[in-house]
């Protein structure tokens, strides 16, 4: 059966390099899967995999979704009832959370229960950005990535309330969720279209769901 894969555009993320990605991972397992980038709530009804990329603060990010009439509705309906497989990239990641305290209390999807938090900056560089290793926690996902580097941009990160959530772990200054999952939605704190084969992996594993 053809896969419909939508990236929701709500003006922030890398979107087509997120496609690039789909796009090589779908060629390499031979699955026929129809890619798109879509601003259209519509084209989520029929679709069976959602890909929410995500850039810059969390806010701005939050607002570009609820700017879109029934974009959010559709996207809870797309996870929540018809619990199709979803996947949050950096920002699109974090908005599965409760809250987030980036510049004040921001309200997310709660899809995952937990919030965003600063990573403390006392000694280390801001943001974490550049390849950093990650370690498996859970290995009960779908999504089965290998321990190696990954390519990370962020100063914030998924604080989860129930530990069962966190699939791998990344260390700079703490430990932090680097990838979560939670019945069929998947979340990575690093870019994994930016993450070489390994992070290539992963995108052939989420839409082999």
């Amino acid at each position: 059966m053809k896969k419909k894969i939508t990236i929701v555009d709500y003006g922030s993320g890398n979107l087509l390099s997120a496609k690039q990605s789909l796009l090589r991972a779908a060629n390499l397992i031979n699955i026929d899967a129809n890619i798109q980038i879509s601003n259209s709530p519509k084209s989520l009804k029929d679709s069976s995999h959602v890909v929410l990329p995500g850039q810059g603060a969390f806010k701005t990010c939050m607002d570009g979704i609820q700017k879109i009439p029934g974009m959010q509705d559709q996207l809870n309906e797309f996870v929540k009832i018809k619990k199709r497989p979803f996947f949050g990239i950096c920002v699109g990641m974090q908005l599965l959370a409760d809250t987030s305290e980036e510049n004040g209390i921001h309200k997310g999807f709660g899809w995952i229960k937990g919030k965003i938090k600063k990573l403390p900056s006392t000694k280390i560089k801001m943001p974490h950005m550049g390849w950093n290793k990650i370690k498996i926690v859970n290995n009960n996902a779908h999504i089965k990535p290998k321990e190696t580097d990954y390519y990370f941009v962020h100063s914030y990160y998924f604080e989860c309330i129930n530990k069962k959530d966190v699939v791998a772990e990344t260390e700079y200054g703490i430990n932090f969720a680097s990838i979560i999952n939670k019945e069929n939605v998947y979340g990575c704190q690093f870019h994994p279209e930016k993450s070489s084969t390994q992070g290539l992996n992963i995108i052939k594993d989420f839409i082999s769901l």
